[in-house]
């Protein structure tokens, strides 16, 4: 069966992959390799959005079933991929200007916050996943 839940997750992880990539690439002086890592990121992100907006769009909200401490653990790594969520896009576009008119200077100065906020943003995607459908997921 299809889950576009499991679809957006997916889709979270491998723009975190694709993003170490790129900073991998970078660091080794591989621009041509780090341009492509990043804009397939890009991609990946963008398509994401597009998906779960259509998913939560269709179905809701889904409200987190865990009890005791785990709760304010979720709402918390919650609350700050949210908050994060919403600055990243114009970080991300911003990052992506500047190095696509070739501001390599000023791209960098941007791109240091915005690859491991978009990181964090990434892989708490998937946590948040995890915790919601699987760890913590409503019985029927």
């Amino acid at each position: 069966m299809f889950s576009q839940a499991a679809l957006n997750a997916s889709l979270n992880g491998t723009s975190a992959i694709l993003l170490t990539a790129g900073y991998a690439a970078i660091r080794s002086g591989k621009i041509a390799v780090h341009k492509a890592f990043m804009v397939s990121a890009f991609t990946v992100s963008s398509v994401f959005l597009i998906s779960y907006l259509v998913y939560h769009a269709r179905v809701g909200s889904v409200h987190f079933q865990g009890q005791g401490w785990i709760r304010p653990v979720y709402f918390v790594l919650l609350g700050s991929h949210t908050i994060l969520a919403v600055v990243i896009v114009p970080m991300i576009l911003i990052t992506l200007r500047r190095a696509w008119l070739e501001q390599f200077d000023r791209h960098r100065l941007i791109a240091r916050w915005t690859l491991p906020l978009w990181f964090y943003v990434s892989v708490t995607g998937v946590i948040v996943y995890f915790l919601l459908y699987h760890l913590y997921a409503r019985t029927v």
